[in-house]
């Protein structure tokens, strides 16, 4: 796979801080913005993120193209410009299209890739013989387990994780979003520790960071997931990282009720996109069918939420 300046950037077991999972942009109309896709790009890199992560379920990967998929690609690493890695969602049921794509993304400049299960894998044997499948496609990408049992339907085990992460050199990070997984987190934190595996970098995903000050404390690096304030999260991954965990915390709290309105199931999205386009990040809020959308009700909840959290701000200075 072709070597570029971005894929230079450095994605692998000492990846830290946060990766921010990104919307896909669209047009009033539904087609592909890729002029907002811009916008969002700098607005996200204005908040301090380290890493970006496209074509996930939040980005509503399945909804597009696989020529819409490298387009989309193509512009985020063009307007990053090599100033933070890139790592795109190469999910597929078969490993023709996850071949391909992970192929074409990495030509384009993407730091590596992220996998999760299908839902047709079940025990142990099955999803570690998925996975050895996985790496024989992937070849020499680095690439992110991603543990998202709420989604996948898949249960990964703590037994099977380290098993994965054995038979995978190339796998370098995981992304743990196992709700709840404190357990497990830490489980995996010190096997790694011992020596008993390798340690990878583990970056949470649990829902726009609900339980991140818990899982920093646990011994993750930072958060991979979605939030329309992404400096909440870069600034609670700071603060923990200089020992101030009280700041942490309140930094938090101060977000926590918007965060928990951004996860509700079935407008979840709806409510994020509302939101960076509220904030100037993208041009339109628009969600390409099967979609959710906000109700007036929805909006005047979201207009309430962020006067609060404005003042809890201001007064936690």
């Amino acid at each position: 796979m072709k070597q570029t300046d971005q894929t230079m950037h450095r994605f692998d077991t000492s990846a830290q801080g946060v990766y921010l999972i990104t919307v896909t942009p669209f047009t009033g109309t539904g087609a592909l913005d890729l002029a907002s896709t811009d916008r969002m790009v700098d607005f996200c890199l204005e908040r301090g993120v380290t890493g970006l992560t496209i074509l996930g379920i939040m980005g509503e990967a399945t909804k597009l193209t696989a020529d819409e998929a490298r387009a989309f690609t193509r512009q985020v690493v063009q307007r990053v410009g090599g100033r933070v890695p890139i790592v795109v969602g190469v999910s597929s049921p078969g490993f023709a299209a996850m071949g391909e794509l992970t192929q074409a993304v990495m030509d384009i400049g993407a730091s590596g890739v992220m996998v999760a299960p299908p839902s047709t894998v079940r025990t142990d044997d099955q999803i570690a013989g998925y996975f050895d499948m996985v790496n024989e496609t992937l070849g020499p990408a680095p690439w992110c387990l991603q543990d998202h049992p709420v989604a996948t339907g898949v249960q990964m085990s703590t037994a099977v994780i380290l098993r994965i992460l054995k038979n995978s050199p190339h796998c370098v990070m995981l992304k743990h979003e196992d709700w709840p997984g404190l357990a497990k987190l830490s489980a995996i934190r010190a096997a790694g520790d011992k020596g008993e595996v390798r340690r990878v970098s583990i970056l949470t995903g649990n829902g726009g960071g609900l339980f991140l000050p818990e899982e920093l404390s646990r011994g993750a690096d930072g958060a991979m997931t979605g939030f329309a304030w992404p400096e909440m999260m870069v600034d609670v991954v700071a603060a923990h990282a200089r020992g101030d965990l009280e700041r942490a915390h309140d930094l938090f709290d101060a977000y926590l009720p918007l965060a928990r309105y951004e996860q509700q199931a079935g407008i979840g999205l709806a409510v994020r996109k509302h939101l960076l386009h509220q904030r100037g990040a993208i041009a339109s809020p628009f969600i390409r069918k099967p979609g959710p959308r906000l109700s007036a009700q929805d909006i005047a909840d979201i207009e309430r939420l962020v006067r609060r959290q404005d003042k809890r701000l201001n007064e936690l200075g």
